[in-house]
């Protein structure tokens, strides 16, 4: 496994569409097995692959509390199948918008369709937390931020504070 660089925002390839996997094959396996290591090294509860530059519709989520057992899930092309009318807001951050966070509203459950690691077609009821980070995930793979579902002017600070950033760190020339 390896630890895979994340790519932060303003970033153009974070709003693209990422496109289905034909199968979960070795290849694809890798991928989550080393999305799942940089997650956890990050650390997050969640990563999509065009997070690190795989325009794949793939994303691992572990919401498991530090004291609890991981309960990671590795998920390929994940639809959604339900949602619920009951709507939850959760402060939420990402790991390519560093140190930025908003309250953001959405279902509070989902019922999901997946591939998982086997290439087994799997279903998932998932609530509050889990329901969240895996709604945030799918986002990604729209080509969404979670900053799209607030408003432009919030959107617009954490979005040019970022780019400010970016060009802090970029050495200068020589």
């Amino acid at each position: 496994m390896a630890v895979l660089p994340i790519i932060t925002a303003p970033d153009p390839r974070l709003t693209r569409r990422a496109a289905p996997v034909e199968k979960v094959d070795t290849t694809v396996r890798k991928l989550m097995d080393d999305m799942l290591e940089t997650m956890y090294q990050a650390p997050g509860i969640g990563l999509a692959a065009p997070q690190v530059g795989v325009l794949q519709r793939v994303i691992v989520v572990d919401c498991a509390k530090t004291d609890e057992k991981p309960q990671p899930y590795k998920i390929a092309n994940p639809e959604i199948l339900w949602r619920s009318q009951e709507t939850l807001v959760n402060n939420e951050g990402c790991l390519s918008l560093p140190e930025h966070y908003a309250d953001v509203e959405r279902p509070a459950e989902i019922k999901l369709r997946y591939l998982d690691e086997q290439n087994e077609i799997r279903e998932l009821h998932a609530k509050g937390l889990l329901a969240t980070c895996i709604q945030h995930e799918i986002d990604h793979l729209e080509g969404l931020l979670f900053v799209d579902h607030i408003s432009s002017l919030k959107r617009n600070i954490i979005l040019r504070k970022l780019a400010k950033s970016k060009r802090q760190k970029v050495p200068a020339p020589v």
